[in-house]
């Protein structure tokens, strides 16, 4: 026979993992939003974005100095995936 206190704390830890995995689909999915609007943004599919490409990406543009932390003239879409998280 079950208690209520192990049914209250089945029912907690169901929740935890549904949460967890809810959170990692979420990441999963906004992860796969921006390859692929870096993608489109990348005219030249040089693997970079530069300050004009970026215009299509208005959040992006607006950070675009502070992503492009080494002053290289372009970001990559590992630098757009660090800012994100």
């Amino acid at each position: 026979m079950f208690s209520f206190r192990s049914v209250v704390l089945t029912a907690l830890s169901t929740l935890a993992v549904t949460a967890a995995l809810s959170s990692t689909a979420d990441a999963d999915d906004k992860t796969k939003e921006i390859e692929k609007r870096f993608a489109a943004a990348d005219q030249n599919q040089d693997g970079k974005l530069t300050a004009e490409e970026a215009k299509v990406l208005p959040r992006i543009s607006s950070h675009f100095s502070r992503i492009d932390k080494d002053k290289l003239g372009y970001i990559t879409l590992d630098q757009i995936k660090a800012m994100s998280r």
